[in-house]
């Protein structure tokens, strides 16, 4: 299962990546990614992080890998839970003074097929529509 979206942000490139790496900031304006936890500060390859995600009532606590980070440009994370593994990459592209951020989610796996209905791509898509909607009115918030 693949879930692509994107979102067109009008804020500097700096001020889109770093309201995005400053883990020390999702609290303030993260509603997906909650309860981060980490050794570091920011968002660095090699490093990992906690959080949990509420796709419906009960929390799933989750640890990601950071794979891949280029600055201004792309972050890639993975994991994987339940039999389920997940690669997040993020990309951020800029668009005649904006910043154009796509979200691409893959899952893979034998129980994706089984966890459907728990955990189904039209939700997954919301949830990450929101991530990237509250990534954007952040990053629009301190120009």
């Amino acid at each position: 299962m693949v879930i692509e979206e994107s979102i067109l942000i009008n804020a500097p490139v700096d001020a889109v990546w770093k309201h995005f790496t400053d883990l020390t900031c999702w609290v303030n304006w993260n509603s997906i990614l909650r309860d981060v936890t980490t050794e570091h500060d920011s968002i660095q390859k090699g490093g990992t992080f906690s959080c949990s995600i509420r796709p419906f009532v009960f929390p799933v606590s989750f640890e990601s890998f950071i794979e891949e980070v280029v600055p201004y440009e792309r972050v890639v994370w993975s994991g994987s839970k339940y039999g389920i593994f997940a690669r997040h990459e993020f990309f951020f592209r800029g668009v005649e003074g904006q910043v154009q951020v796509i979200s691409r989610e893959e899952f893979k796996g034998i129980t994706i097929e089984n966890m459907k209905f728990i955990f189904p791509a039209g939700r997954i898509r919301e949830l990450t529509k929101s991530m990237m909607k509250d990534l954007k009115k952040a990053a629009e918030s301190t120009r």
